[in-house]
């Protein structure tokens, strides 16, 4: 629990105050933890804040769902195989407590092809 304290803090920090005014705008049919649980698991809600724990599994196909915009927090090392536009993939890959913004997106329906078991905090801002 003491690390997870850490990362939150860390990520305070990390995002220099954007705190309020991102909007977490989820469609029920799309939300991460409705339509994958084996997935994504909400580690804390309050009316500023969703943190969702993503653990990503090699040969998982989630269903087609929505992320607003987000910061990540690797709590593992994390690899995987991304595809590209010609065709072929590349590897992405990440260090344990590496920051990351991602920007909104939707997605779904490809079978993961991560290098090991990926564990990563995603912390979803709302609007106040």
């Amino acid at each position: 629990m003491s690390r997870f304290r850490v990362t939150i803090v860390a990520v305070a920090a990390a995002t220099g105050g954007f705190a309020i005014g991102i909007a977490v705008a989820q469609s029920p049919a799309l939300d991460p933890p409705l339509v994958a649980p084996h997935i994504f698991a909400v580690a804390l809600e309050n009316e500023h804040v969703r943190v969702l724990e993503v653990t990503d599994r090699n040969g998982q196909t989630p269903p087609l769902h929505a992320h607003p915009d987000r910061v990540r927090v690797f709590l593992s090392p994390c690899a995987w195989m991304v595809p590209t536009s010609g065709g072929g993939s590349r590897m992405e890959s990440y260090k344990f407590g590496q920051v990351q913004w991602a920007d909104a997106t939707t997605h779904g329906g490809q079978t993961s092809t991560v290098i090991q078991e990926c564990r990563i905090l995603e912390i979803e801002l709302k609007q106040q």
